[in-house]
């Protein structure tokens, strides 16, 4: 025979429950948000590296075009296109780097994350 406690019934929630999934829904708002600050900055990363190991039959010129291009699509802050281009004799290399900032605005947390994308390339 099963005893069942008086006032509690099956099925019946209990507040830790739906805290516990009140902090799920917070923490995947808030990672989702933050994580796509993110996924933009290694979207530019890996496109600054592909244009890097092409760097040996391309001109500046060229690379700050394609990567400009890069950055409107994936939509990122303007000053992101202003690419710095470094080629080196020894050892022969390349360095493509660019610094900018984006704000994450969201209840109870305002940030500004400043991110500096940086990729060296023997040639």
């Amino acid at each position: 025979m099963v005893r069942r406690l008086p006032g509690r019934l099956r099925g019946a929630s209990s507040m830790g429950c739906l805290v516990s999934l009140l902090i799920l829904v917070g923490a995947l708002y808030y990672g989702f948000s933050i994580g796509e600050v993110y996924f933009r900055y290694y979207r530019l990363l890996d496109e600054m590296g592909t244009q890097a190991r092409l760097a040996a039959a391309l001109d500046d010129g060229t690379i700050q075009r394609r990567i400009q291009a890069a950055v409107q699509e994936i939509g990122l802050p303007e000053a992101a296109g202003n690419v710095r281009i470094v080629r080196r004799g020894s050892p022969r290399e390349i360095q493509i780097y660019t610094q900018y900032s984006e704000t994450v605005d969201l209840p109870l947390f305002h940030h500004t994350f400043t991110l500096h994308p940086n990729v060296t390339q023997p040639m």
